[in-house]
């Protein structure tokens, strides 16, 4: 089922997700199904449990092709509970992010460029994978909105944040971004 996502401004994209205690409950199954039918339907590439409603440390993420992110390589599809980022190194890169939360902007975040997440997968085993770059950015974006935080929080230059169609005229990006 495809869910209505929370926009910016709603108070409970700012608090903290609670932990899954009961990886049994099987409401998690549906929330998992519909978390990703809600994803694809937005053209996202992650999508966390709070954006839809629910105050729950799980994420979904992963694409072959996305039409938002058309250059970037492919990141495999994951469904992560009770997750935990390290930063494996001090290297940062600029890139330029957009919500599903906040449609029809795009801003610039620096972030870490190589990680390691850890989490209980979908299959309720324990799920350790390192990342960078792309793959890298889209679970920090995830992870953040576990823990109340939007992008726009993180952007250093103000100058790099605004309306899609108005950063890449021509682009056709801002036709996907669209408010739903």
């Amino acid at each position: 089922m495809i869910r209505p996502i929370l926009k910016m401004g709603d108070p409970l994209l700012l608090r903290m997700a609670q932990p899954v205690d009961d990886l049994d409950d099987p409401a998690l199954r549906s929330l998992f199904a519909d978390m990703y039918e809600t994803m694809a339907a937005a053209n996202g590439v992650g999508l966390a449990a709070p954006q839809i409603g629910v105050e729950l440390r799980v994420m979904v993420f992963g694409f072959d092709d996305n039409p938002r992110y058309p250059n970037e390589r492919p990141v495999p599809k994951t469904t992560l509970i009770n997750p935990q980022v390290d930063i494996l190194t001090d290297e940062t890169e600029e890139g330029w992010e957009g919500c599903l939360s906040i449609p029809g902007l795009r801003g610039s975040v620096s972030r870490p460029t190589h990680i390691r997440y850890r989490g209980i997968g979908e299959d309720g085993r324990d799920l350790v994978r390192e990342a960078r770059g792309f793959h890298a950015r889209v679970v920090q974006h995830e992870f953040d909105h576990l823990n109340g935080v939007l992008y726009p929080q993180r952007i250093a230059d103000m100058t790099k944040f605004g309306f899609t169609d108005a950063l890449f005229p021509n682009s056709g990006l801002a036709a996907l971004e669209t408010d739903r």
